[in-house]
Protein backbone atom coordinates (compact mmCIF):
# COMPACT_ATOMS: atom_id res chain seq x y z
CA UNK A 1 0.00 0.00 0.00
CA UNK A 2 1.35 3.40 -0.99
CA UNK A 3 1.66 6.10 1.68
CA UNK A 4 -0.83 8.95 1.63
CA UNK A 5 0.38 12.30 0.36
CA UNK A 6 0.66 13.57 3.93
CA UNK A 7 2.90 10.63 4.85
CA UNK A 8 5.33 11.23 1.99
CA UNK A 9 8.62 13.04 2.42
CA UNK A 10 8.99 16.37 0.67
CA UNK A 11 11.09 14.74 -2.06
CA UNK A 12 8.42 12.06 -2.59
CA UNK A 13 5.71 14.72 -2.80
CA UNK A 14 7.68 16.64 -5.41
CA UNK A 15 8.13 13.49 -7.50
CA UNK A 16 4.43 12.72 -7.16
CA UNK A 17 3.43 16.21 -8.30
CA UNK A 18 5.89 16.08 -11.20
CA UNK A 19 4.41 12.76 -12.30
CA UNK A 20 0.91 14.18 -12.05
CA UNK A 21 1.91 17.27 -14.04
CA UNK A 22 3.49 15.11 -16.75
CA UNK A 23 0.24 13.15 -17.06
CA UNK A 24 -1.84 16.33 -17.23
CA UNK A 25 0.48 17.82 -19.85
CA UNK A 26 0.27 14.67 -21.96
CA UNK A 27 -3.53 14.75 -21.81
CA UNK A 28 -3.62 18.48 -22.59
CA UNK A 29 -2.16 17.83 -26.01
CA UNK A 30 -5.31 15.84 -26.75
CA UNK A 31 -7.61 18.62 -25.53
CA UNK A 32 -7.82 21.44 -28.04
CA UNK A 33 -8.73 24.95 -26.91
CA UNK A 34 -12.36 25.93 -26.90
CA UNK A 35 -13.34 28.74 -29.26
CA UNK A 36 -13.70 31.04 -26.24
CA UNK A 37 -10.20 30.18 -25.00
CA UNK A 38 -8.70 30.74 -28.45
CA UNK A 39 -10.52 34.07 -28.76
CA UNK A 40 -9.21 35.19 -25.35
CA UNK A 41 -5.64 34.29 -26.30
CA UNK A 42 -6.03 36.20 -29.57
CA UNK A 43 -7.46 39.21 -27.70
CA UNK A 44 -4.59 39.24 -25.19
CA UNK A 45 -1.98 38.86 -27.92
CA UNK A 46 -3.49 41.72 -29.90
CA UNK A 47 -3.56 43.88 -26.75
CA UNK A 48 0.10 43.05 -26.11
CA UNK A 49 1.04 43.97 -29.67
CA UNK A 50 -0.77 47.31 -29.37
CA UNK A 51 0.60 48.09 -25.90
CA UNK A 52 3.88 46.20 -25.35
CA UNK A 53 4.92 48.70 -22.68
CA UNK A 54 2.27 47.27 -20.34
CA UNK A 55 3.89 43.83 -20.32
CA UNK A 56 6.53 42.65 -17.88
CA UNK A 57 9.10 39.89 -18.42
CA UNK A 58 8.35 36.46 -16.98
CA UNK A 59 11.30 36.72 -14.59
CA UNK A 60 9.84 39.90 -13.06
CA UNK A 61 6.34 38.40 -12.79
CA UNK A 62 7.72 35.25 -11.17
CA UNK A 63 9.66 37.29 -8.60
CA UNK A 64 6.57 39.35 -7.77
CA UNK A 65 4.59 36.16 -7.19
CA UNK A 66 7.34 34.71 -5.00
CA UNK A 67 7.43 37.86 -2.85
CA UNK A 68 3.69 37.58 -2.15
CA UNK A 69 4.09 34.20 -0.48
Amino acid sequence: MEPSFEQMTQAERILCVQDLWDRIAADAADSPLTPAQAAEIDRRLEDHRKHPETSIPWEVAREQIRRRR
